[in-house]
């Protein structure tokens, strides 16, 4: 376990006078707070808080923050308040813990909206202070190192929320090691069968590659020495959530990665940098398309380097990263690394106003606060910030030459709308480098952008199939949605005056008599307005609104009998298909599974409402459903799910030896898998490709069955596939 004076002598090694008393203090405080108090794991709660602020160490924060990190848990978990801290270790502290505990103090019924306000209220602290966000990554990095102790479902969505969140904000912050380090744990919990077949691949291949490794060190070093340039050099494997997501983007196995080695070159000076990528060049043949240079234009997290890809010796691909000590220490911290405490004069407050400074800094949050104001829907800002802090970065220039810096893959209507929302509103069409272009054109690394407004244009819902940046999103969302829904009232309106002539009530004279309003609470809708709309969106049925405004009218319910026959036909249709399944506020709905992604039991899933076919229920990772409406997604639960066989899609890669096919099956039925269908294909390579249609009871079943076959020696891979 931690000690405190491993936490104390590392604050020690960057902060010179450093007030140690603060940390002891919190210490002691969190030490009393927690007494008696164990984790799941068995050690005493204290070793969480220990972990947390030794982490805010290593990334070299300063001493409010460190004393924040031993007491992140008190306000939340014990009978300590906020008021109490600021009392005993000063208001910077007590707001550090402040912020952090009202992030997870939410207590909503649904979880997705739980899980979005939580989120929100994380973007809004870090605006006020980003030494919040320091302490809540650091507390979920020590949860994540120790989420073997949690039960599978509960690290299903903890992994998920950090994959999605986490690890995308650590990387806004530059934060590498911590960025990387989720990622990989994330991986390993949500796709445990991939994150051990490349776990054995890259310790199989690293144990292989030293000695090439080696050879590339010796030959760089000689370079340098050579030509008087005083340097470090480093060779590393690439970490194992990189190379997945290589592997699944373009398709390749792990033996189609040519990549793997990245060599870091830190040198004294930027003219350095320059020289040394001139020198490698000169021996090394560069590949097409995969240089970057992030000096002059960095990254939104001011990450800075040289990026380029060789063909090195034996024609082995290899990566070198170029940059400074300067800079290979922001790649590494990034916002520690611009921290008060290095900048402020002598009797100045160390850290007390760090959180703005480096909020400043970071345009991109601010982008996230403007449209964040825009969005009733918590779920729909999830949507965009996870669109926001995924994307790798491009830069373009206005006809004035100010860069604009937009995601990879984006649009001339998300440049208009950088510009200005007025602009992106209006905007009719584009030049790129002086060239007429289609609104859905990619724009590329240094291309000069022109808008072409028209005062008459407005946004098209078709623009939302190509933009790529949330505020392009959100505002053409507003404009449809607010269209949409004038179409979707006057529709329910339509459809209520039809259904109620039926049951002989006058809905237009029911309107005005204000009988409506009494069913608006009712059916949770804000105004009779919202309640038109949602019948007109096939939400709730004209039916079941006239039979509660008859029950108003007439006191009684309305008696809705049929003849046996189109009752039972009715009884067909709403008898849900994916038994175990719970919506949120919805009943009697048809449900089915979506074939494109098969989600089993335990895995997070979401529904979508289709048009005439009830709601299709997705795994929430899967790839449609960024392309989904998100007012038509509904949240979805497991709910006492039955002991019966769900389809899953499986892909086993091994050598195209006799009597593998009927291995492999041969231990499915020994698991008690069944197989329903197959296909099989043999390679010029020597393997052979078998995909399955397997069924099986749950998510741990099916994980069990692949860690089986990969165990078979001729068997290269073995995955689920969507």
């Amino acid at each position: 376990m931690i000690r405190i004076n491993q936490i104390t002598d590392k604050v020690s090694a960057y902060i010179e006078n450093a007030d140690l008393d603060l940390i002891q203090r919190a210490y002691v405080f969190s030490a009393q707070a927690h007494d008696g108090v164990v984790r799941r794991s068995g050690e005493p709660y204290i070793s969480h808080p220990m972990n947390v602020a030794y982490l805010l160490a290593d990334m070299q924060l300063d001493e409010a923050t460190v004393a924040a990190g031993l007491l992140h848990d008190t306000v939340e978990d014990t009978d300590t308040t906020v008021d109490e801290i600021e009392e005993l270790f000063g208001s910077d502290v007590a707001d550090i813990v402040d912020g952090v505990t009202k992030i997870s103090q939410m207590d909503l019924e649904d979880k997705a909206v739980q899980q979005a306000e939580n989120i929100r209220k994380l973007i809004l602290a870090m605006a006020e202070d980003i030494r919040v966000l320091m302490v809540k990554l650091a507390d979920r990095l020590h949860n994540m190192r120790t989420l073997e102790f949690m039960k599978p479902v509960k690290q299903q969505l903890i992994a998920r929320e950090t994959q999605d969140i986490y690890a995308p904000l650590a990387n806004r912050l530059g934060l590498h090691r911590v960025k990387t380090e989720l990622e990989d744990l994330c991986l390993q919990y949500l796709k445990p069968d991939v994150f051990g077949q490349l776990t054995d691949a890259v310790s199989d291949h690293r144990a292989a590659g030293e000695p090439y490794i080696d050879k590339v060190l010796e030959l760089i070093n000689e370079m340098l020495k050579k030509n008087k340039i005083k340097g470090h050099v480093y060779g590393r494997t690439k970490h194992l959530h990189s190379i997945h997501v290589k592997m699944e983007q373009q398709g390749l196995t792990f033996d189609e990665i040519f990549d793997l080695i990245a060599f870091r070159i830190i040198l004294n000076s930027l003219k350095d940098c320059y020289a040394v990528l001139g020198l490698i060049h000169a021996i090394w043949r560069p590949v097409p398309g995969r240089f970057k240079d992030y000096i002059s234009m960095p990254k939104a997290n001011m990450y800075q380097s040289l990026h380029s890809t060789v063909i090195g010796p034996d024609g082995e691909r290899i990566e070198f990263q170029i940059r400074t000590s300067e800079m290979n220490q922001i790649a590494e911290y990034g916002v520690a690394a611009h921290w008060q405490y290095k900048e402020v004069g002598k009797g100045q407050q160390r850290g007390k106003t760090a959180g703005t400074r480096d909020a400043e800094r970071y345009t991109w949050l601010k982008q996230i606060m403007d449209w964040q104001r825009e969005l009733s829907d918590p779920r729909e800002f999830m949507a965009n910030l996870r669109m926001d802090m995924f994307q790798e970065e491009v830069f373009v220039f206005t006809p004035n030459g100010d860069i604009k810096e937009l995601p990879e893959g984006a649009t001339p209507v998300d440049f208009a709308y950088a510009i200005h929302s007025e602009v992106g509103d209006k905007c009719a069409g584009a030049k790129i480098n002086g060239r007429i272009v289609p609104l859905h054109a990619t724009l590329k690394n240094g291309d000069s952008v022109e808008i072409i407004t028209d005062k008459n244009r407005m946004p098209s819902r078709d623009w939302l199939k190509f933009v790529k940046t949330a505020k392009a999103r959100t505002r053409i969302k507003n404009y449809t949605r607010t269209v949409e829904r004038d179409r979707a009232i006057s529709l329910g309106k339509e459809l209520l005056e039809k259904e109620g002539r039926r049951a002989s009530i006058n809905v237009q004279k029911a309107m005005k008599e204000g009988l409506l309003l009494k069913l608006v609470e009712e059916f949770n809708c804000g105004s009779v307005d919202d309640l038109l709309s949602q019948v007109g969106f096939s939400r709730f049925t004209p039916r079941k609104v006239i039979k509660k405004l008859y029950a108003v009218i007439h006191g009684e319910p309305l008696d809705v009998r049929k003849p046996k026959k189109e009752a039972e036909t009715d009884a067909k249709k709403k008898q849900p298909k994916a038994d175990g399944l719970h919506i949120s506020g919805v009943d009697n709905v048809l449900l089915r599974f979506a074939s494109c992604c098969t989600p089993l039991p335990g895995e997070p899933i979401v529904g979508y409402i289709t048009r005439g076919r009830g709601v299709t229920v997705h795994r929430i990772d899967c790839h449609n459903v960024n392309n989904f409406e998100d007012e038509r997604l509904l949240e979805v639960n497991w709910e006492g799910v039955e002991d019966k066989p769900y389809p899953a899609k499986i892909r086993v890669k091994c050598l195209n030896k006799k009597g593998m096919l009927g291995k492999i099956c041969t231990m499915l039925a020994d698991l008690e898998v069944n197989i329903d269908s197959g296909s099989f294909e043999s390679r010029v390579d020597g393997t052979s490709i078998l995909e399955f249609t397997v069924e099986v009871t749950d998510l741990n079943q099916l994980h069990h069955a692949l860690s089986q076959i990969k165990a078979l020696k001729a068997v290269k891979e073995a995955l689920r596939v969507s």
